[in-house]
């Protein structure tokens, strides 16, 4: 059996240490049904938890913020999600993050894979409580590798050129970098201290017609997977909820976690992204109000009620009137399945509808500050829009950029347009 590690020096909590979970189920290849588990009845449940780890230079430079640092092969408790953090989140980390996990199921390491380091675009607005907390970390986007038990980091700062006179060196690290690996748990702890009306909300919300005479052109509720049904452990967030007036607009986004889950471990990788924005990020709740799986299926994310104008923590200095929905997955060079472009399209034609917004149409939003537009500047964008479109970034991929086009067309056909 291998030794987990013998010293709690360096390892912090999310709620509580992540307890040792039974073995793993073995590992199936067969594709998964267009249905969650969360769907199909609740997981049994087991508490996650967040092993955090600081990482060493791996050179002589003792400085903070040495230019190489990372953390050797080691045993680990189980875990599923990873990410690298650092203390001040106005720092942005220039260099290349790796990591390495070993498969609890096989035992086998896998090759190094590479974390997106630009992750300050998913954030609530410049000056927004959320942002002023001083909870708030930097943070890499998480990466989902599946149930494992061992970890190897290596992070190397980037070159800057030389001139004539100097050689080329390297840019300093962010201070305080270490690596959270978390464990999402198993759905979500019974619902007895909870209020009865919260208790009683449904796993799922089934689809629902459009009401076209007061709604003309609000397209029917897609079916919803809620909080409760992906198992969100509510003590983990903050307490209340926060609204914006209304939705004018919906970015999209993918959440840059990887493509390697089956849509049966949706939930569980929803859970993961939670607790990494809540415990490792720093933030209030999930970021986004939405998240959407390969096979189509529909999450609710941020707590608060998916028919309200729920404010979120997805699009840098445009959270306010808008949602957020996230594609799990990393489309940069994958195109999105046509089963998560109709749940786009589905998703967006009820929600935006509700306000009287046609998907194919334009609106204003006002810049709360950010890398294209200075705070207040009034910026004209699509109804459905790329993460892009309000923040320098690469988010949702360029594939799934391609396809907002598409997205935008169903959705007005959704709506009767």
């Amino acid at each position: 059996m291998r030794g987990f590690l013998a010293s709690s020096t360096g390892v912090t909590c999310a709620a509580a240490l992540a307890l040792p979970l039974a073995p793993p189920a073995a590992a199936t290849t067969s594709p998964a049904p267009p249905v969650t588990r969360a769907a199909a009845g609740p997981e049994a449940y087991a508490a996650g938890g967040t092993q955090s780890l600081p990482l060493a230079s791996r050179s002589s430079d003792r400085a903070p913020g040495a230019a190489e640092q990372g953390l050797a092969r080691r045993d680990v408790r189980p875990f599923s999600l990873v990410g690298v953090v650092w203390d001040d989140p106005a720092t942005e980390l220039h260099g290349r993050v790796e990591v390495r996990t070993r498969a609890t199921a096989t035992g086998a390491w896998s090759g190094w894979r590479e974390l997106e380091t630009h992750n300050a675009d998913h954030a609530a607005d410049p000056g927004s409580p959320e942002s002023t907390s001083g909870r708030v970390r930097g943070a890499t986007a998480p990466l989902w590798v599946g149930e494992s038990d061992g970890v190897e980091v290596r992070v190397r700062a980037e070159t800057t050129p030389g001139t004539a006179r100097t050689a080329p060196a390297r840019s300093r690290l962010p201070g305080g970098l270490r690596i959270d690996l978390v464990d999402p748990g198993k759905a979500a702890p019974p619902p007895a201290h909870r209020a009865r009306t919260e208790a009683a909300e449904p796993a799922v919300l089934p689809a629902r017609p459009a009401r076209q005479k007061t709604k003309p052109h609000a397209g029917p509720r897609p079916r919803i997977t809620t909080r409760r049904g992906w198992g969100a452990e509510e003590k983990l967030r903050d307490k209340g909820f926060v609204y914006t007036k209304k939705v004018k607009a919906v970015f999209v986004h993918h959440s840059d976690t990887g493509n390697n889950y089956r849509c049966s471990q949706a939930p569980s990788v929803i859970r993961g992204i939670y607790r990494y924005h809540v415990n490792s990020m720093g933030w209030r709740d999930l970021g986004y109000n939405f998240l959407v799986d390969k096979c189509g299926n529909i999450y609710e994310g941020r707590a608060g009620g998916v028919a309200k104008p729920v404010l979120g923590a997805h699009t840098l200095g445009f959270n306010s009137n808008s949602v957020g929905i996230a594609v799990l997955g990393t489309y940069s060079s994958k195109k999105p399945s046509p089963a998560a472009l109709k749940a786009i399209a589905r998703l967006t034609a009820w929600k935006v509808g509700l306000y009287g917004m046609n998907p194919r149409g334009k609106t204003y939003l006002k810049s709360g500050g950010g890398n294209l537009y200075p705070k207040g500047e009034k910026v004209r964008l699509n109804v459905i829009s790329g993460h892009r479109d309000g923040f320098a970034t690469n988010c949702p991929g360029k594939k799934l950029y391609a396809k907002l086009g598409t997205a935008r067309a169903k959705a007005a056909a959704y709506q009767g347009r």
